[in-house]
């Protein structure tokens, strides 16, 4: 699977990406009566300082940048589905919470890992190219760097459009 995008880059106020961002930060606890996936996305990031305005400034098709441990903290389904109500077409951090990547991949949601990423130079608005069959990433500025790519169970589970689809067409 190929991928192209604008770039977001999750980063500190001093230009470090922001580590750590648990899922009350990308979809706060306030907004769990909101079952329409449709209208999630508009609560996406709110509760992150620095990143409250994010749902007003994303397009479809962008991509997101992360640091380590994206997505720790409860298995907050909401927290993956505000991405896919904004159509963000893939997320990109050093590491995921072990939960929050679970339900990504299982919800065929596109994830990739990218351990060191942060130091690579990628900023807010490049337009990147990944390629999720090698984990190469390359913007528009010749910023080129190696992810992780997509495992087979995932490439699977995303061809499949989710874990329950995946399960039915095993049993076929």
């Amino acid at each position: 699977m190929k991928f192209s995008g604008k770039i977001w880059v999750l980063t500190t106020p001093e230009g470090r990406l922001v580590d750590d961002i648990d899922t009350d930060m990308i979809f706060h606890n306030r907004y769990l009566a909101e079952t329409d996936i449709g209208k999630m996305g508009q609560y996406a990031l709110d509760n992150l300082e620095g990143w409250e305005d994010f749902a007003n400034r994303t397009r479809p098709g962008d991509i997101l940048i992360a640091g380590k441990n994206f997505g720790a903290g409860s298995s907050r389904q909401q927290a993956v589905d505000c991405f896919r109500s904004l159509k963000i077409s893939l997320l990109i951090a050093e590491s995921f919470g072990a939960i929050y990547k679970r339900n990504a991949i299982n919800s065929a949601f596109p994830i990739l890992e990218a351990p060191g990423i942060g130091g690579a130079g990628f900023q807010t608005g490049d337009v990147v190219d990944v390629d999720s069959e090698t984990g190469a990433i390359r913007s528009e500025r010749n910023v080129l760097f190696q992810g992780l790519s997509f495992s087979k169970v995932q490439v699977d589970i995303l061809s499949a459009d989710g874990l329950f689809q995946y399960a039915r067409e095993m049993e076929k």
